[in-house]
């Protein structure tokens, strides 16, 4: 069990104009959570060029934010110029943050977007070490595996259907009721 205070932010996925805030929260993330999310050591150059590309490369980012900052991230990429049948999967989590489930929704909320995009495979790939990630997947039915000091997940989403489509679009409306208001939030800090 957490020892953790309960959260109180809300998951939502990130509208294209939000890629400051994605990149913040990549940026917040300690060396340790940086080399987990990308599988080696990254500088803040890098990251700030790997988030401005987030809309260029047609990713579905949902992120778990509170207080209008984004502290955990998942990704949903597409393995080319188009969604085809396979996709790519990643998050990240800032340390305190970590052991609060949200790895776990915010996975459940790619495989979703995954399944209704006609996705038949979803890539994920850790560090051999990272046992936390590895855990996320396990939940997720990932079949696991091990290749020169990396785990490669892989995920078969399931057909969509009338009710997973219907909860993203739910879900969606609700996160976009969600980032109007966390940018009222932000223009109110930022006249204060």
């Amino acid at each position: 069990m957490s020892n953790h205070p309960p959260l109180a932010g809300t998951i939502r996925k990130l509208l294209p104009s939000e890629t400051s805030a994605f990149r913040d929260h990549l940026l917040r993330l300690d060396k340790d959570s940086r080399r987990m999310r990308f599988a080696h050591s990254v500088s803040d150059t890098f990251i700030e060029d790997y988030a401005l590309r987030m809309n260029d490369m047609g990713s579905i980012v949902y992120a778990y934010a509170e207080d209008t900052e984004v502290r955990a991230a998942a990704e949903l990429r597409k393995l080319g110029d188009r969604w085809g049948n396979e996709a790519e999967a990643a998050f990240s989590v800032e340390h305190a943050f970590q052991d609060h489930g949200l790895g776990t929704e915010l996975m459940g909320r790619v495989i979703r977007s995954a399944r209704n995009r006609g996705i038949h495979r979803l890539y994920m790939s850790c560090l051999a070490e990272n046992a936390k990630m590895q855990a996320i997947a396990r939940k997720h039915e990932a079949d696991l595996k091990f290749e020169y000091g990396e785990v490669i997940g892989e995920i078969l989403p399931e057909t969509p259907n009338y009710f997973s489509i219907l909860a993203e679009a739910v879900d969606d409306r609700v996160g976009y009721m969600m980032a109007v208001f966390d940018l009222q939030k932000r223009l109110v800090k930022a006249a204060a």
